[in-house]
């Protein structure tokens, strides 16, 4: 039985962000689907709350996505708010990363993303009414040396979700973009476990780029506070309950630093700007 506020679905609801943002549709009313490959976590969110219903599954594995997707189009009472949260990042330069590696960034962050959307948004057409919220990045309007791969599919998140929120605005359903900044989650200490030791495996013709980037971002980073996943989720939160929710929602640092700048300028006057700020402007190899 749903309750008044409707039915949520959040994906990477085992930590981070998609935690924070599970707890809080469920405390606002929300009988929220909170799917995640560890199923511990998501019976620890349960236990928290009765309306969060656990549902285990790995976004990769395309067996598993399909049979996840045939449930939530066949459900008595739609899903009217989605949030697309579920992903990971790897770091390197484009060389120095498989494309394999790559292909299963792209399963994960968007066609993961597409596939849920595809089956949740007829039953938001016939309710006139839905909330997709789909999490990019910073990185989905520029990318840092190294986040390439990742921020390429943050970028085809932002082209997906401006198309879609163009398609189904006559519906009544709403598409959001969140773009957070660097916050304090697992997914940095996931990224660095996937990315290894670049360094050691790296053409020795990338090591001194590797670690000139890394000592200006050391620098960059060295005076930041960074904030944890409630700002996000209060961001979603506001979307989500908004009669009028904006296109996209940006928060945490790098977002007036960086973000700022690359709005406003073009693209060799923001090329020269990155090179200076990742150490890298000055560099021959």
């Amino acid at each position: 039985m749903g309750t008044p506020r409707g039915k949520a679905l959040v994906t990477g609801a085992s930590s981070g962000i998609g935690r924070e943002t599970a707890r809080r549709l469920a405390q606002e009313g929300f009988q929220v689907i909170a799917s995640a490959r560890r199923k511990e976590r998501l019976d620890e969110l349960t236990k928290e709350n009765q309306n969060i219903i656990p549902r285990p599954i790995d976004l990769s594995d395309s067996r598993q996505l399909e049979e996840f997707c045939q449930e939530i189009s066949i459900l008595s009472e739609p899903v009217s708010v989605l949030i697309n949260n579920a992903g990971f990042a790897i770091r390197g330069a484009i060389e120095d990363v498989s494309l394999v590696s790559i292909r299963r960034l792209f399963e994960v962050n968007l066609f993961a993303l597409i596939k849920i959307t595809q089956a949740c948004l007829p039953g938001m057409r016939r309710l006139r009414q839905g909330t997709i919220v789909n999490l990019s990045s910073v990185v989905g309007k520029f990318p840092y040396p190294t986040s390439g791969p990742y921020a390429a599919t943050k970028h085809a998140v932002e082209a997906i979700s401006d198309a879609l929120r163009m398609e189904v605005h006559p519906f009544g359903i709403r598409v959001v973009t969140v773009r957070p900044g660097v916050i304090a989650t697992e997914f940095n200490d996931t990224a660095n476990q996937l990315t290894g030791d670049l360094l050691s495996r790296t053409d020795p013709d990338y090591k001194p780029v590797y670690q000139a980037y890394g000592t200006a971002m050391g620098k960059l980073f060295s005076n930041l506070v960074i904030p944890g996943p409630k700002i996000i989720a209060d961001l979603i939160l506001e979307a989500v309950l908004s009669d009028s929710p904006k296109a996209a929602y940006c928060a945490g640092p790098m977002v007036e630093e960086i973000l700022g700048p690359r709005m406003k300028l073009d693209d060799d006057s923001f090329f020269q700007f990155m090179s200076e700020k990742t150490g890298l402007k000055d560099l021959k190899v």
